[in-house]
């Protein structure tokens, strides 16, 4: 079995130092040396053979101890949303059936998992020692699976992806080469770590480096300005978490100067308006970068940091990952004109292996010859830069003749005055198909841009066929843990 963690479990690196802190949330940080010993006590206690564990994955260190312990054990980690409902937590429950919970002390738990046989994890505990794993237990390959992540069931429950261990790997160590990502980097953001973004690339990526993460347990310009002037050198965060900076860069020039001394910015999970990326660039000389991935596939793809970084795209496919449109029929589009919308299909080292116990979603979820169906809908330009307009199933409107992505409308929106939330759907017309509808949260909602206004503005930057013909106002967007835009629970 191939180490996730070289710093933790072989000989460090030269030069190495065992004192440099590997992990800090909060006022709470442990070493290297501290997380090797505190995951080595815990990983001595876990079951063997390649059983689960659920993580009460809050944003604390006994997560990131509990987590590195299972994987340098060969236990499979389950992470649980501590927010999840408890029908949802059940469902989770009995689908993967772990052996125990991993939790911190004193955590209260919801009765759908008090059942569970309870670990509290001891981050100050000592005397294991990761290196000496492994010879009382079924040895654990690259091709085992490392973690079972529960996607958000929009059309029924949450399925199980499995995710190996191979996958872990192989996508941090393309971004690293994408992101020039090194030891040396000190790593900040305040994502969950039930999810891949929060969880894989935000601390299992530093500590495969050998790098820091420091995570400010809840987001907020402040603690951001304060981590990157004390030597952060990277910032992870979502569009919302952009947008909330950009709000507040106009009355804070401190925070203007330290997001300017970032190596890298990152946003990911969701595309981050042009409007923002411009607001930014403008107030710090820094472009962010965006990358694309999702549950089963991890990383696709990123600008990389010696790329050019154009607002509105997901950069290039990652090293060793192959990408494809194709039309509805299943055709790979032939040529990359920036314009022709297609489905994207991946394959490559970075996918998992299918949905737990359930064989049927597994088999639709691939072409016969390997590539996966994302069901996001993206064009390409000429050069290869990919740039995503939204999922096939919400984001995909067929009006008049065309196909047209939501998102590249959604943009558009954003960048009038008086809007400052915008979502696009689709519904039902006689003569189009589809109509565009715009869901719009105004900047000051006693005096909203009229519907004529936006369909006028968006026909002017993009075509006259992308105008919204129906605009409905709201207070507020729905949105999930991850600021995503839940288009399914707009109002009917």
């Amino acid at each position: 079995m191939s180490p996730l963690f070289p710093a933790l479990t072989g000989p460090p690196p030269s030069g190495f130092p065992s004192d440099r802190v590997a992990l800090r949330f909060g006022d709470r940080s442990l070493t290297y040396a501290e997380l090797a010993g505190a995951a080595g006590s815990l990983a001595g206690r876990l079951p063997g053979g390649g059983g689960r564990v659920a993580v009460w994955a809050t944003p604390a260190l006994e997560t990131a101890v509990a987590v590195v312990a299972a994987l340098e054990a060969g236990v499979v980690v389950v992470p649980l949303n501590p927010k999840s409902g408890e029908k949802e937590l059940g469902h989770i429950l009995s689908d993967s059936a772990p052996a125990l919970l991993l939790t911190a002390p004193g955590d209260e738990l919801p009765p759908a998992v008090r059942d569970l046989p309870r670990v509290d994890v001891d981050v100050r505990a000592t005397g294991g020692r990761l290196c000496d794993l492994g010879t009382d237990r079924v040895p654990v390959g690259d091709e085992d699976p490392a973690l079972v992540v529960y996607t958000s069931g929009t059309t029924g429950p949450p399925k199980g992806a499995v995710i190996p261990r191979r996958a872990v790997a192989a996508t941090l160590d393309a971004l690293a080469d994408a992101w020039e990502w090194t030891g040396e980097d000190v790593l900040v953001h305040g994502l969950p770590l039930f999810h891949v973004h929060g969880l894989v690339l935000g601390v299992l990526g530093p500590l495969r480096r050998g790098g820091s993460v420091r995570h400010l347990g809840r987001f907020s310009a402040e603690g951001v300005a304060r981590e990157l002037n004390s030597g952060a050198t990277m910032l992870f965060g979502v569009p919302t978490m952009y947008h909330r900076l950009a709000e507040t860069l106009p009355d804070d020039p401190g925070l203007a100067k330290a997001l300017g001394r970032a190596r890298l910015l990152v946003s990911g999970s969701a595309a981050l308006p042009v409007h923002d990326h411009d607001r930014i660039t403008a107030a710090t000389g820094q472009r962010v970068i965006e990358r694309y991935g999702m549950t089963e596939t991890l990383m696709n793809t990123s600008v990389r940091a010696d790329g050019e970084p154009r607002a509105g795209t997901v950069g290039l496919p990652l090293p060793g990952v192959e990408l494809r449109l194709v039309e509805e029929d299943g055709t790979p589009l032939t040529s990359y004109d920036g314009e022709s919308v297609g489905e994207i299909q991946v394959r490559g080292p970075n996918l998992f292996t299918g949905y737990l116990n359930r064989p049927d979603a597994t088999a639709g979820a691939f072409t016969a010859d390997g590539w996966f169906r994302t069901g996001d809908m993206a064009v390409r330009d000429g050069d290869g830069y990919v740039r995503i307009v939204g999922r096939k199933a919400t984001d995909l409107i067929k009006s008049g003749g065309y196909k047209i992505g939501a998102g590249e409308i959604e943009n558009a929106l954003l960048e009038h005055p008086g809007v400052r939330e915008a979502a696009v759907t689709g519904e039902p017309d006689a003569d189009l198909g589809e109509r565009i509808v715009a869901w719009i949260v105004p900047q000051d909602q006693q005096s909203p841009p009229s519907e004529s206004e936006l369909a006028d503005h968006v026909a002017m930057r993009l075509a006259p066929h992308k105008r919204p013909r129906v605009v409905r106002y709201l207070d507020v967007l729905p949105r999930n843990d991850m600021g995503k835009i839940m288009k399914r629970a707009l109002p009917s």
